[in-house]
């Protein structure tokens, strides 16, 4: 139907800065401009919910032509408005078969945030409410300990671990001192949110690292096989390095840079708590790293998770614009130096493998800038498809965006995140 394709491209429009919603709904080409505008602006004001319920049900992943600024309409008129007008055309087959779960996720919700009105949820909003679900999520240290010797010690102080989960329903049911193996991060355990484990004797002696899921992925998805040399671009404070070199097991290389004198002293100290033997830091700006270098000759990993907004840090979570969104010259000036960051890694003469990551929500320090680099360096690197399971994904905004990951408190349980994995195209220049 005409009127949802009007709808997508306004929304598309205001999202891309081309116009207010009354200037792009007046300039459309759709006839009858009041349903449209009423439409756009209803589905704008749920965007945040929708975009929790489509990302929970799995919905673009599962109808992978389907848009998202589409489908935000289409589930807006499904679940929210006065159903599909005009029999609803092709998308009401669509959507019908997505109906069941759609509304199963929408009442999830409901439940999660305590309300029974659909206006409610945007009285509540989904920053407190989802924040407070996302479990806490807990390292082990593989340098210093075993996954089952930590569970051991947990199980002697009285918790009850209930083996690995299988979904994110069995992290959302986690309460009292009940603890999992989460499904996907190996060594990662999930405990019910707001457990405090900050004077835990294994987390002081280092055999246990605070870190949230999504922060777990860029190690993960990078993962540099024990022996090689890797380049942590921006390291402080130290989490993700200290996963490196788990994962290298202490052997190869890992080149840590960071402009902060006091962040890297801190770091210092945590990665010796942490058993690193394999990390040589530096306080450097990554971006004056040469790399002709020859200390850099066999490096073909690199992470890179650069300053960013932090706008999917659960302090600062900013779904939608509003006035606590980072101001436009911040953004471009963010962008602007990730992008610099993100082309320089890829210039590394034996780089096989990048993996760039930000605790950002916002499109223009993540897509924008995987897209910028990738058009920078045409036929060179490839985004890499990895864990197609995940439920949100990369927004559609260039060809392939769909291989980024995103994380949310709605969608995944996490803290917001963004993640892409480059890998080259071509053999080492």
């Amino acid at each position: 139907m005409a009127l949802y394709a009007a709808a997508a491209a306004v929304l598309a429009g205001v999202e891309n800065r081309q116009g207010s919603i009354k200037g792009l709904v007046y300039a459309s080409s759709f006839q009858n401009v009041k349903p449209l505008y009423a439409l756009v602006c209803e589905t704008q004001r749920y965007a945040a919910v929708l975009d929790a319920v489509i990302a929970s049900a799995g919905l673009l992943r599962a109808e992978k032509k389907l848009r998202p600024h589409l489908a935000r309409v289409l589930v807006y008129e499904l679940l929210l408005g006065k159903g599909f007008r005009g029999g609803g055309g092709r998308w009401k087959p669509l959507l019908g078969r997505h109906q069941a779960r759609l509304k199963a996720e929408l009442a999830r919700l409901k439940v999660q945030r305590g309300v029974s009105r659909n206006e409610d949820l945007l009285e509540v909003g989904p920053r407190p409410g989802s924040v407070s679900q996302v479990p806490r999520f807990v390292r082990v240290n593989t340098l210093k300990t075993c996954s089952d010797d930590a569970i051991d010690y947990f199980k002697r102080q009285g918790f009850s671990y209930q083996g690995r989960a299988s979904s994110l329903e069995d992290l959302r049911a986690l309460k009292g001192k009940y603890f999992l193996l989460d499904p996907l991060v190996p060594e990662l355990l999930v405990f019910p949110a707001h457990t405090d484990l900050h004077e835990h004797p294994l987390y002081r002696a280092g055999h246990l690292i605070l870190q949230d899921k999504a922060s777990c992925l860029p190690a993960m998805l990078l993962a540099p096989p024990p022996g090689s040399h890797v380049i942590d671009a921006c390291a402080a404070p130290g989490n993700k390095t200290s996963h490196l070199a788990a994962l290298l097991k202490n052997q190869g290389k890992i080149f840590a840079f960071d402009l902060d004198a006091k962040r890297l002293a801190s770091m210092a100290t945590m990665l010796a708590r942490a058993g690193v033997s394999c990390c040589e830091l530096a306080e450097a700006d990554f971006l004056e790293i040469s790399p002709t270098d020859q200390r850099y000759d066999r490096v073909q990993y690199i992470l890179l998770d650069p300053s960013c907004s932090g706008s999917g840090m659960p302090s600062r979570q900013l779904e939608e614009p509003g006035p606590g969104r980072p101001s436009r010259e911040r953004l471009r000036a963010l962008a602007g130096f990730q992008q610099r960051a993100l082309c320089h890694a890829l210039s590394f003469p034996s780089l096989q493998r990048l993996v760039y990551s930000t605790c950002s929500l916002c499109q223009e320090e993540n897509e924008d800038v995987v897209w910028d680099a990738l058009q920078q360096n045409p036929g060179s690197f490839r985004l890499a498809p990895v864990l197609p399971s995940w439920p949100h994904r990369g927004l559609s905004t260039f060809p392939g965006a769909e291989h980024c990951l995103r994380a949310s408190p709605e969608s995944t349980l996490t803290g917001g995140f963004f993640v892409a994995v480059f890998e080259r195209a071509e053999g080492p220049r």
